[in-house]
């Protein structure tokens, strides 16, 4: 089969009492993930490590079309709550980061507000929405490091066109708690260290280490593509690769990172206005 002959089945609408069923169901399965693995779960915070490795910002407030603007103020007060669970966590080598296992449930009362969420390809809002600006930046940075990236999970729907992208596309990583999960596994000999900050128009992060970083790493996209599926609608698939540099710029490895196919919600081949 060819790559463009591969094609993505017509998204199922499940009821809302199966989709709460299948929560439970996935919440309970990764509760017991986490009590198997409690020993090489990454739990120690300390100070900032001397070497930074890689950094990334994004722009915290993005005006969306028919979204009042309250919902994106309530995202950056989301990410100052979930960014204290996570800034300055160290990863022991062996030891493995849980995104989730980290921040917790983002709940009322723990100060959460009401932020943008995606259900099913459309925006709504829920309680700890807006997360995923987080979770997107640590998996973005993660790939430009030596970490291995056990579990990530992406949009299965491609909500907004293009606009100002600086990153290929499927380039980062959705999040629902618990069972929707962002896991990185330290298989270095060295200590890692997450560090990330909310700045008053950024969301700023970084991975440090107590090792100089010997490599550089780029993340490239490959057959990117837009399918017409029997079903009516269209679907946009792509592949990203990370490429590993020496210090004089030999590349070293190219290695596929992740496979992306995701259900448009916006008309494709539509260009721009002048």
């Amino acid at each position: 089969m060819t790559q463009n002959s591969i094609h993505r089945q017509k998204p199922i609408e499940r009821s809302r009492h199966r989709a709460r069923l299948g929560m439970v169901a996935y919440g309970l399965l990764r509760r017991g993930s986490w009590l198997v693995h409690h020993r090489q779960l990454a739990r120690t915070y300390a100070p900032s490590l001397k070497y930074v490795h890689t950094s990334h910002k994004t722009l915290l407030l993005r005006p969306l079309k028919d979204l009042d603007m309250k919902y994106q103020y309530n995202k950056i007060t989301n990410l100052r709550i979930a960014a204290k669970n996570l800034n300055g966590i160290v990863i022991h080598p062996g030891e493995i980061f849980s995104y989730w296992n980290l921040i917790g449930n983002p709940t009322k009362g723990k100060g959460y507000l009401e932020g943008m969420v995606l259900q099913s390809g459309q925006v709504a809002v829920g309680i700890g929405g807006g997360l995923c600006q987080l979770s997107n930046l640590i998996y973005w940075m993660a790939l430009h490091t030596p970490l291995t990236v056990i579990e990530r999970h992406r949009h299965g729907y491609d909500v907004f066109p293009d606009a100002d992208r600086t990153q290929p596309f499927g380039s980062g990583a959705t999040c629902c708690y618990p069972h929707v999960d962002l896991m990185l596994q330290n298989n270095t000999p060295f200590t890692f260290q997450l560090t990330v900050q909310v700045g008053e128009k950024f969301l700023h992060g970084a991975w440090r280490s107590d090792s100089a970083p010997v490599s550089r790493y780029e993340v490239i996209e490959k057959n990117h593509r837009i399918n017409a599926e029997y079903w009516g609608g269209y679907t946009r698939c792509n592949e990203l690769y990370r490429q590993t540099f020496d210090r004089s710029g030999k590349l070293l490895l190219e290695e596929k990172v992740a496979d992306n196919s995701a259900t448009m919600m916006y008309a494709p081949f539509i260009e721009p206005p002048a």
